[in-house]
């Protein structure tokens, strides 16, 4: 195989949901009548490089599912979706199922720690250019409560102290605090106020788009990269599912490009 080079690789799973929409969640041992029900593609990794191959850029899959009809199907969803399957694999001794490192060709690193740990390894602080969680995996991660935009400052310079480049906790409707070492600056980042439909997947789609302006704008300031990532995401929590959620360059202002 000639070698290629990618503007995005990315380390992760791939998982089929099997989503059930109903008036309301179930009580234990309760049943009760759902009104919709589609499989859809999934998992951390995917989702993050479906939506920047979205976006344009150019993408690589490493993963491995099995050799079965979800695993199939979801290759032929990459190759769908523009997104390079030489690295992934098939086995006969799993069943295609469940979480995500995301490097570009500049060898710049967004780890994203989910599910988190509380006693995630050192290295991967350290081998983070930029560490990328949710304010509940922030808050399991440094031991304190991430409940709003000053708790989220807190936490990224905790973060930041651990040796990460720079740290982006996301707030769902409250945008994302942005939180880097070099010169120990930390930005809120507010997002737009749209109807929410299905936020399934809102996470992946910010690192996916976060992945696609670090490939293709590497001098653009982290801060923007976020404030465009949030425009991205604020469009997919607009429909329901998750990558079929995902909007495409063509979809988006061309101001974001």
């Amino acid at each position: 195989m000639t070698e290629e080079a990618f503007d995005v690789m990315v380390v992760g799973s791939c998982m089929t949901d099997l989503v059930s929409q109903a008036p309301r969640l179930p009580k234990a041992g309760e049943t009760i009548h759902g009104h919709k029900f589609f499989i859809g593609f999934g998992g951390k990794g995917a989702n993050q490089c479906i939506q920047a191959a979205r976006l344009g850029a150019k993408t690589a899959m490493i993963c491995k599912v099995g050799k079965d009809f979800f695993g199939d199907n979801y290759i032929r969803n990459f190759k769908d979706n523009g997104v390079h399957t030489d690295f992934v694999g098939q086995t006969s001794d799993a069943a295609t199922g469940a979480a995500s490192i995301i490097v570009n060709d500049a060898v710049k690193t967004i780890f994203n720690p989910a599910p988190a740990i509380a006693d995630l390894d050192a290295d991967f602080y350290k081998a983070s250019d930029v560490f990328c969680c949710n304010e509940s995996e922030a808050e399991l991660l440094t031991g304190s409560p991430v409940a709003n935009v000053e708790e989220a400052h807190h936490a990224g310079r905790e973060l930041v102290r651990r040796g990460c480049g720079s740290v982006i906790i996301t707030l769902g409707p409250q945008g994302c605090v942005v939180v880097k070492a070099q010169g120990s600056t930390s930005k809120h980042v507010q997002t737009p106020a749209v109807a929410t439909v299905d936020t399934t997947g809102a996470g992946d789609s910010f690192i996916g788009a976060l992945a696609f302006y670090m490939a293709h704008y590497p001098t653009m300031p982290l801060e923007e990269m976020a404030r465009r990532a949030n425009q991205v995401a604020a469009v997919s929590v607009q429909a329901v599912g998750t990558q079929t959620s995902y909007p495409f360059k063509k979809d988006l202002p061309a101001e974001l490009f």
